[in-house]
């Protein structure tokens, strides 16, 4: 069924972090096209990027070009993540981890975490995340604890079931999209993903209509000016 005019006006960028150059094939990507097929029947706007195609330079600071740098390309995909409604972060796993460019990616969405939008709340209140994992080995509920903690500390909203993960045999063996592996006919890896894409367009329509999560007890422009909400304020002895 689709419900196209309740998700028109929603946008998404998916920041697929494998550690391969457009255009070699990416498995991580090809787990990505469910969502993205999901959402874009529905009226939402997708941009699938692999940050490994720009500089982007190391650091937790919003231009690094200003701590010697020559280039870094970071604010230009920071401008795409603020025009998204949505943001879901794909990885391979490595090592039992997330890859290095999704650990770089995670760092530096941080480092403009301190911007606030007009309400005076940080940057990326009023956004949801989620993310897709693939590989050959154990740590895909690792990797998802970590890149949705990463983000709910940021700002983002986290609706239930906001992660899938395809895994293959552990250790060598073929992954997601290679001929026999199984992974896009698994049924609990497409049902988990499809269960993700409806929870994130349902939870960015609705945090959209809203005017995006209530300014009142979470502005820090407001606490800066003296304001405590309500805390007791006790006196410290």
């Amino acid at each position: 069924m689709i419900m196209e005019k309740r998700f028109n006006g929603l946008r998404a960028i998916f920041l697929n972090c494998t550690l391969k150059k457009s255009p070699e094939q990416s498995h991580t990507e090809g787990l990505l096209r469910i969502p993205q097929s999901i959402m874009e029947k529905n009226g939402i706007t997708v941009e699938i990027l692999r940050p490994v195609d720009y500089q982007i330079a190391f650091g937790v600071y919003p231009d690094m070009t200003r701590y010697g740098w020559e280039r870094d390309d970071w604010p230009q995909i920071y401008a795409k993540v603020l025009q998204a409604h949505i943001l879901i972060i794909g990885t391979p796993i490595w090592l039992g981890e997330k890859s290095s460019v999704c650990s770089k990616i995670i760092e530096r969405l941080y480092s403009s975490s301190g911007d606030l939008n007009e309400k005076g709340q940080y940057i990326y209140y009023g956004r949801v995340g989620g993310t897709i994992i693939t590989g050959n080995e154990d740590g895909a509920k690792h990797c998802a604890m970590n890149i949705l903690y990463s983000l709910q500390h940021l700002g983002y909203v986290i609706p239930p079931q906001a992660d899938a993960a395809w895994i293959g045999p552990i250790g060598p063996g073929p992954s997601y999209l290679d001929e026999g592996s199984g992974g896009p006919e698994n049924d609990f890896t497409n049902r988990n993903a499809t269960f993700m894409s409806w929870n994130l367009m349902h939870m960015a329509r609705m945090l959209k209509e809203q005017g995006g999560i209530p300014a009142h007890g979470n502005q820090r422009s407001e606490w800066e000016a003296g304001c405590r909400f309500d805390h007791p304020n006790p006196e410290y002895r």
